[in-house]
């Protein structure tokens, strides 16, 4: 009896140690519990958009449309929405969407609402400036296991799902610039896929050339906005190849084929034209879709539809 109550005396009146021992315990046993719940389920990450393009070619007008929805319409003509402020991005901004898990959904469905089980990705505005580029192009260049090291991709560790790149198609004279992004964009997602072919690194990646703004008069049709961008990009790629004796490369290697031409030399090697046809030959499926984020017109929703189907 004396051992029974000098035990509930010690349990009820605990010295300094079995207290410290106590808070110990109530303290690490969470983050114990933290760790091993995280152990066991991984990291998990959305799959993400790219959007790029040169700067006022509507890219975070789309991203706050595909965000916010439309806004209300204008007095000035009650069937055209009104366009949402946006500024020019200086850092990348990424948005979390939604689309049903039977692709049909619109950007304007409030999945929450109705109960609709919805598959989430993110959508990555990147600042279009020249200077600045380098913040989509990384995404799109690095491998998967160097973003996953640099935390700098909304998705560690995974490249995009997809790249819109959105241009202005009412700017006939911007079609150079944008090429020039275009050509860049396209020749790092063909490098990632031909590294692929010889490792097991991430896959090809499809590309949306949004040609927006067709609400606009002088805007360009869809067709005219690929067959464009195609002869700029044939250009570029014909004066990128003739510039290769200037930068050290020997004669030999010109002359044959060295592999910094092929290296360099977006599509397939050695046509005379370029056509967007010829990035399947890299698993880079590119499509070129009219739209517009305000005015009357197509709209965005073929857009959207593009890239429900690729999440």
């Amino acid at each position: 009896m004396d051992k029974l109550k000098s035990a509930l005396e010690a349990m009820f009146t605990p010295s300094p140690a079995v207290f410290a021992i106590g808070v110990a315990v109530i303290i690490l046993f969470p983050v114990l519990l933290h760790y091993i719940l995280g152990r066991a389920t991984g990291y998990t990450s959305l799959p993400s958009v790219l959007l790029v393009g040169p700067s006022g070619a509507g890219k975070t007008a789309l991203l706050t449309l595909f965000e916010r929805g439309p806004l209300p319409q204008t007095t000035k003509s009650p069937s055209t929405p009104a366009a949402a402020p946006t500024h020019t991005s200086q850092t990348p901004s990424a948005v979390e969407l939604a689309v049903s898990e039977d692709r049909t959904s619109s950007f304007r469905d409030d999945l929450d609402a109705t109960g609709s089980a919805a598959k989430k990705f993110l959508l990555l505005d990147t600042p279009g400036h020249g200077k600045l580029r380098q913040h989509a192009l990384s995404r799109l260049s690095s491998s998967s296991s160097d973003l996953s090291k640099s935390g700098s991709s909304p998705a560690p560790g995974k490249p995009p799902r997809a790249v819109v790149f959105v241009v202005d198609a009412a700017d006939a004279d911007g079609l150079t610039g944008a090429a020039e992004y275009l050509y860049e964009v396209l020749l790092s997602l063909q490098r990632r896929a031909a590294a692929a072919r010889t490792s097991r690194g991430p896959g090809s990646v499809p590309v949306l050339v949004a040609a927006n703004k067709l609400d606009l008069f002088t805007a360009l049709p869809a067709a005219l906005v690929r067959s464009g961008l195609e002869s700029e990009l044939g250009r570029l790629r014909s004066t990128r190849s003739r510039a290769l004796p200037d930068s050290g490369v020997g004669a030999d290697e010109v002359d044959g084929g060295g592999p910094e031409e092929a290296d360099g030399w977006l599509g397939e090697y050695g046509s005379e034209k370029f056509s967007f046809g010829q990035m399947m030959e890299f698993g880079v499926e590119v499509d070129v879709i009219g739209g517009n984020v305000v005015g009357e017109g197509p709209g965005v929703d073929k857009w959207w539809k593009w890239i429900a189907d690729r999440i």
